[in-house]
């Protein structure tokens, strides 16, 4: 990636300006900022221009080096255009995987032209117990609050749902009417097995 900074003759602005590719990190100190703001840009690290493009990494190396660049206690506001509702939680899930907190908030969300997605993000904790911003157009709640917590993978048994044990011992039992020969029942029977031996 192209990083360059060029005077601000050339741009009209006042200030330094850097051209670099966000998806590799961004080239600051840490703690320089105490706000970001974005608009229609984190969408575009989803996709995968490249042979070497990985939306995932982009994503987590921009949101590491975000969070480490900003002060405990900043904000940083994304408006975003996703392609999907998929695209979003793949935005959101790397933010608060590299230590963000905070939502999403849709303005307007029962709009096709108006409809607008920030994504505000904290960096660590906030500062006077700062809320999330208030959505517009409508007096419900439009925030999608998401959280630090993780899935811890364990899924709850339905009623009348059998086991993997129950199973074989059902698949043994039936083998064993129909005249089958069926290896003897032991203690490993329907064990699931590591991924290593």
């Amino acid at each position: 990636a192209v990083v360059s900074t060029q005077s601000t003759g050339e741009r009209e602005v006042e200030g330094d300006v850097v051209l670099s590719d966000i998806g590799q990190g961004v080239p600051f100190r840490a703690g320089t900022f105490d706000g970001v703001i974005s608009i229609s840009v984190l969408q575009w690290l989803c996709n995968a221009d490249k042979a070497h493009h990985n939306p995932f990494k982009r994503l987590k190396c921009f949101f590491t080096m975000l969070f480490s660049s900003m002060r405990s206690g900043g904000r940083a506001i994304f408006q975003v255009y996703p392609e999907s509702p998929k695209q979003m939680e793949l935005i959101t899930e790397q933010a608060t995987r590299c230590g963000f907190t905070g939502g999403v908030v849709v303005d307007y969300p029962n709009s096709t032209k108006a409809k607008k997605i920030f994504l505000c993000l904290f960096a660590g904790t906030p500062v006077n117990n700062i809320k999330m911003p208030q959505a517009l157009g409508n007096e419900d709640d439009n925030t999608v609050q998401y959280s630090s917590e993780r899935f811890t993978g364990k899924k709850r048994k339905r009623q009348g749902e059998v086991t993997r044990k129950e199973w074989i011992a059902n698949k043994k039992q039936k083998r064993r009417a129909q005249g089958k020969e069926v290896t003897a029942d032991s203690k490993f029977s329907g064990r699931k097995r590591k991924p290593k031996f």
